[in-house]
């Protein structure tokens, strides 16, 4: 009996070393990858040696009734219960016989399930059982906790401290853990690659400082919200993880430039890191992460306001770096004209790029951004009030592969952009948020509708996410043909849209507000997602002329009521209190990670 759990233990080992090559932020399907071994598996894999030690003479086959698939090397066997989505399936495979058991029991407990209290006690049991056939606790690379975060404290984790082979680490959420629980599974994590603990507001460096002891492989670590911990403990990671890859400090506000550039000159194979909300990092930490980390691809800085053009225009010249994909840069208000055009010379082959809120920002930042030509797939330009027509014309012409663009707040743009970006033959996400200067000539453009009969019809728009609140010269017709027209629709806002929040029928389709709106605030709100924008759809298409007035005009240019309804609009947005906000505020989470996620996202 001893024997089997030797060849599982060896073989463990061999998974954790092929592993520690690779990033801890996979695919879901890369879980599998570890059963790919040297260049002869067959030495290094569980059970029999090879296909010919296993191959025995006709008499003795017959004898032991050994069936064709009992013959299959152990690689092949490790293949096909790869392919197996349910637990339940790879427990029936270890229960027939003991070489299927030794070849599925690395694929069951690599992951163990604890999505609930029921089978997070029944995984704790295992681990525990002192003659079990398995060293179950030798076999947990991956432990997440964070299904369960409001009931795990630090003796719900006591028992994971026999499992030092974990190589990720997710503890996301688990606001009831404090350094001694986390240490307690971190000591003696030789293995640990990836370390999750956001949200841990009792962590402090005593954590980071047993990370820095123990896990010299880590290459993800994400510490979003754990505000205290300092530079002390981040500069003995960096010293000591030098294999770090991902970083995400997230609203850690006592983190400043002498732990982020030592993060800089230590780890020279970082990729990604995160600094939103670090408001005590200034220029120096930008010009040297971008200056030193010549892989990186993707750096968010947003709401760090210390941030000036300096951080950019003091980058080494005559450098690019071409591996930066994802540059956000969201409330960075100190940034003008000149820091964009240095971005874009610099990182010729930025994808996303996001410069919202950042008011100093004219068309002449517009017009550098269109160098980056088929490269950009997602800008995000919110609140940058000085752009005009003619810098958006120009974007679209040049960087036709965009997907996701938001101009929120941008009150000088008119029909003529929206109708050029309308062009854009890849576009899924738009933001029109407060455009207030907009028509329905834009809504038909977007929703490919030419009312010359000399052009040919076009095919369905493919727009997914549509933001329009607060474009008061908006129609229930214009919207209406917008929703036929575009079957991929997922998301619709017209917060502020008279034709829509004041009408109960309607608003019925509307998803609820968030619990932390006033009254006010409820009664305009006017999103519409998921499958409600399917039966809205079908509402309005079972009698139109009992649902609007068909005689009243698509395009009212009358520009004595153009002023009126803008004087409206305004004094109803300050009287609800959602002057300064608009919907891509309003619990909308989704729309700031979208870059990132999107593959190509």
């Amino acid at each position: 009996m001893s024997h089997p759990r030797h060849l599982t233990l060896q073989s463990s080992e061999t998974t954790s070393v092929s592993s520690s090559s690779s990033s801890p932020e996979r695919a879901v399907y890369d879980d599998t990858d570890f059963f790919t071994t040297q260049r002869n598996d067959s030495q290094s894999s569980l059970g029999v040696a090879s296909l010919r030690d296993m191959t025995m003479s006709s008499s003795i086959e017959l004898e032991h009734r050994i069936s064709p698939v009992s013959r299959l090397p152990p690689e092949l066997l490790i293949s096909c219960f790869s392919k197996l989505s349910s637990s339940m399936d790879l427990r029936s495979c270890m229960l027939v016989s003991k070489t299927w058991s030794r070849n599925a029991v690395d694929l069951l407990w690599h992951r163990p399930l604890c999505n609930s209290w029921e089978h997070l006690a029944n995984v704790v049991q295992s681990i525990r059982k002192q003659d079990s056939y398995f060293p179950y606790f030798a076999l947990v690379k991956r432990l997440n906790l964070s299904n369960l975060s409001d009931q795990i404290s630090d003796g719900t984790v006591q028992p994971f401290m026999c499992c030092k082979r974990i190589e990720r680490l997710t503890l996301t959420g688990c606001t009831g853990l404090t350094d001694h629980g986390v240490v307690s599974i971190v000591n003696g994590s030789n293995s640990l690659l990836a370390l999750d603990i956001t949200g841990l507001k009792a962590v402090t460096d005593h954590t980071l400082g047993a990370v820095a002891e123990n896990c010299p492989r880590l290459q993800g670590l994400n510490i979003t919200d754990c505000s205290k911990v300092t530079d002390e403990s981040l500069i003995a990671v960096a010293h000591s993880c030098r294999h770090l890859k991902r970083l995400k400090l997230n609203g850690c506000t006592l983190i400043t430039d002498e732990s982020v550039t030592s993060v800089a000159r230590h780890c020279p194979a970082m990729l990604e890191i995160d600094l939103h909300s670090c408001r005590l990092i200034t220029d120096e930490s930008i010009t040297s992460l971008i200056s030193r980390g010549r892989q990186l691809r993707e750096l968010r800085i947003a709401h760090c306001s210390l941030i000036t053009d300096n951080a950019f225009l003091e980058l080494p010249k005559h450098l690019a770096f071409d591996s930066l994909r994802i540059l956000d840069l969201t409330a960075c208000h100190q940034l003008h004209d000149e820091a964009v055009e240095k971005i874009i010379e610099t990182s010729p082959r930025l994808r996303n790029l996001v410069l919202a809120k950042c008011k100093d920002i004219t068309d002449k930042s517009v017009l550098a951004i269109t160098r980056l030509g088929k490269n950009l797939h997602y800008i995000h330009l919110g609140h940058c009030a000085q752009i005009n027509d003619a810098a958006v014309m120009q974007l679209v012409k040049m960087c036709n592969r965009i997907r996701y663009i938001d101009l929120a707040c941008c009150h000088r743009l008119t029909d003529a952009s929206v109708m050029q970006l309308a062009t854009l033959p890849k576009l899924r996400r738009i933001g029109l948020v407060k455009c207030q200067a907009i028509t329905d000539r834009s809504i038909m453009a977007l929703a490919k509708i030419n009312n010359d009969i000399n052009v040919k019809p076009v095919t369905h728009s493919l727009l997914e996410r549509v933001h329009l609140s607060y474009c008061v010269h908006l129609t229930l017709q214009g919207i209406h043909a917008l929703l036929n027209r575009c079957p991929k629709l997922t998301h619709l806002s017209l917060t502020g849209i008279q034709g829509f929040f004041m009408r109960e029928d309607l608003t019925a389709f509307c998803r609820e507000a968030p619990q932390e709106f006033t009254d006010h605030q409820r009664n305009m709100f006017c999103v519409f997602s998921g499958p409600k924008i399917n039966q809205l759809r079908d509402y309005l298409n079972e009698d139109p002329a009992s649902i609007y007035d068909t005689e009243g005009t698509m395009y009212d240019d009358r520009e004595a009521e153009d002023g009126e309804t803008d004087q409206q609009v305004t004094g109803m947005m300050h009287a609800t209190g959602l002057g300064g906000v608009d919907d891509e505020d309003m619990n909308d989470e989704d729309e700031a990670g979208e870059g990132s996620q999107d593959g190509d996202r």
